[in-house]
């Protein structure tokens, strides 16, 4: 994390406060903040608030107001800012249970979502267990007690499913035909081996760390098994990342469905 993010989470802490008062409980750094993985000009900027009390929808609409991108600079790809119930946050549900979901950011499509019911099916209703996740383990403290006193896991069998819903989600997005570099391939191949890395040790890692902890590990026999033997595909995968060409659609795509077969067949 630059200075300019811990500036920014700074005043952002400052400004939610100022909207929520005594109703703040804490507010948290997540993402690749959180994981230590920052990366400028490519990772957003990711946070939790936690909140005592239900928010109505003047102080949902005063809080996004005072932190979306034209009131706040943000000077990473974007803010993506979620805000639950202490109650919702220690539950452990793999339902998304916010208060309010802001994405803004200069290259950032902006939305503003006041209830979970109004988030799109096809936009994913798996996120915000997984980041609950991510926050229990590496959340970092901005404001308030330490992420793992107020998040919660779901339990093995939500997580499960809530990683199938998320790499299902990936396959069924559009990618381009063919053998030449895709966009974008890098991520979906590397957000793959996180999940598999989270279903196989229990451990959340940054991206890059997932992969490189799947290519550094045993060859694993038998058709279809993730291992040592794709350190190709993640080290190109790790390097576009930094600005190399990115795999194809179709290996890509072909590395997510052994990763969700393998974590659909785990019990």
């Amino acid at each position: 994390m630059n200075d300019d993010v811990r500036g920014y989470l700074a005043e952002l802490v400052d400004r939610a406060r100022a909207v929520l008062g005594d109703n703040l409980v804490g507010a948290y750094a997540a993402g690749s903040v959180g994981l230590g993985a920052y990366q400028p000009g490519r990772s957003d900027v990711d946070v939790a608030l936690v909140v005592a009390r239900p928010l109505d929808g003047a102080t949902k609409r005063a809080l996004v107001d005072r932190l979306r991108h034209e009131a706040l600079p943000c000077p990473a790809r974007g803010l993506e800012l979620v805000a639950y119930r202490r109650d919702i946050a220690a539950s452990g549900t793999p339902d998304p249970g916010f208060e309010v979901e802001l994405n803004t950011g200069q290259t950032m499509p902006f939305r503003a979502t006041y209830d979970p019911s109004d988030r799109p099916a096809a936009d994913g209703r798996f996120w915000y267990a997984l980041d609950r996740s991510i926050l229990r383990q590496s959340g970092l403290s901005l404001a308030g007690p330490p992420a793992a006193d107020v998040f919660a896991d779901p339990t093995p069998q939500d997580l499960r499913r809530l990683l199938v819903a998320a790499l299902t989600w990936w396959l069924a997005l559009p990618t381009p035909p063919g053998d030449g570099p895709a966009p974008g391939a890098e991520d979906a191949v590397l957000g793959a081996c996180r999940s598999l890395v989270r279903c196989r040790e229990g451990v959340w890692l940054a991206k890059a760390d997932a992969g490189r902890r799947l290519a550094a590990g045993p060859v694993r026999p038998g058709p279809g098994r993730v291992g040592r033997e794709d350190a190709d595909l993640i080290g190109r995968s790790i390097a576009a990342r930094r600005g190399g060409p990115p795999p194809s659609g179709p290996e890509a795509r072909a590395f997510q469905r052994r990763v969700l077969d393998e974590i659909a067949a785990t019990h």
